[in-house]
């Protein structure tokens, strides 16, 4: 005999997941109150002040005085230290093909040869040794 009715199944619903309790399992951290502390009231801290907060007119009159301060540093007249004009002595002319080694031995003997040449090429403002016939050097005084 043939059946016509099918076989019937029967669904079971799905067994929930067990919970396991884990190896490392550590009691939750809650937030503790000053009198929960069991501390002395020294090691308490006191609650934080609120934070200052600057204003964009305060920022303003702050940068203004940076600049202020940085623009008046920079003006500041400086005097070179040791860069005082150097008394003059005399002048003299330059003969022809004389250098100013020589003019600087005879003018000035008593110091060694380069500085005396540094002394006049301070005394006329000179950047080089060029000299040339009939140039008037002025010869620095000796102290």
């Amino acid at each position: 005999m043939s059946s016509g009715v099918g076989a019937i199944r029967v669904l079971a619903p799905a067994p929930a997941p067990v919970r396991m309790p884990s190896r490392s399992a550590r009691p939750r951290l809650r937030l503790v109150g000053p009198d929960e502390r069991g501390l002395p009231d020294e090691f308490v801290c006191a609650p934080a002040l609120p934070a200052t907060r600057l204003t964009r007119r305060g920022r303003l009159a702050i940068t203004i005085m940076a600049v202020t301060a940085v623009v008046t540093l920079a003006l500041l007249p400086m005097d070179p230290v040791g860069a005082a004009d150097p008394e003059i002595g005399h002048a003299t002319t330059v003969s022809a093909g004389q250098t100013l080694s020589e003019v600087a031995a005879v003018q000035l003997p008593s110091l060694p040869i380069p500085d005396a040449v540094a002394r006049i090429q301070l005394a006329n403002g000179m950047s080089t040794l060029r000299v040339h016939a009939g140039q008037s050097l002025l010869i620095p005084a000796m102290p």
